[in-house]
């Protein structure tokens, strides 16, 4: 038999029903914060490793205390200038971004080819990336003669990123911006998360991203 001081003190079902939500976005937003984020690929720049259309899943924890790494795929926010202006998003869109159930524009998706300290140079006679002065096999790229069609030599500075698509024919990329006149480097604050799963479409579902392909880079 239920004490009826008890009974008095449980809270209506609808009050339950509006602390459960509160709750759950409570989570959904930690979860976007500091955990895991959800991306829409909105170009085919990063071809064959991520096309069009791709839906991802980054995930943050790498980066609570460390740096992104020479092969890292990486979401970041626009520095300025590397996309066309969209418009913003409609109110109820900025209320699902905000809580990580709709993805969110304005962010890029590239691969992290030099890190603060590093030189990078393309390209040797094989149409390959030097960093460091070390000859990177890039076996992930779309082309390598596409690689090679744009020469340049860089350092990378301190707090800054150089990053390039692994569609190097046609991609916003570092590359692109140092020809149009900027400086090409991506801030690391800038930098959202690592690239950690595909889950769209259902027959590329799965881990994604990963390569050793820098794994006998020196220091610079």
């Amino acid at each position: 038999m239920t004490h009826p001081r008890a009974a008095r003190r449980r809270l209506p079902r609808w009050l339950e029903s509006v602390g459960f939500v509160a709750g759950t976005l409570v989570l959904a937003l930690c979860v976007r914060a500091f955990v895991l984020q959800a991306f829409v690929i909105p170009s085919g720049s990063m071809v064959p490793t991520l096309a069009k259309n791709d839906r991802i899943v980054v995930e943050k924890w790498s980066y609570w205390n460390d740096a992104p790494r020479r092969g890292d795929v990486v979401v970041f926010a626009d520095p300025g200038g590397w996309l066309p202006d969209e418009g913003p998003p409609a109110p109820w869109q900025r209320g699902l971004q905000a809580i990580g159930l709709m993805p969110a524009g304005g962010h890029l998706v590239k691969r992290v080819i030099g890190v603060a300290g590093d030189e990078v140079r393309c390209c040797d006679a094989r149409g390959r990336t030097l960093v460091n002065g070390s000859p990177v096999d890039e076996t992930y790229l779309a082309s390598r003669a596409a690689n090679a069609r744009k020469t340049f030599q860089v350092t990378v500075p301190r707090g800054r990123l150089w990053v390039q698509g692994d569609n190097r024919g046609n991609s916003q990329d570092s590359r692109y911006r140092l020809e149009a006149g900027d400086d090409g480097f991506v801030a690391t604050d800038l930098v959202v998360g690592r690239l950690w799963w595909r889950t769209w479409p259902l027959d590329r579902f799965g881990r994604t991203g990963g390569t050793d392909a820098f794994d006998d880079v020196p220091r610079p």
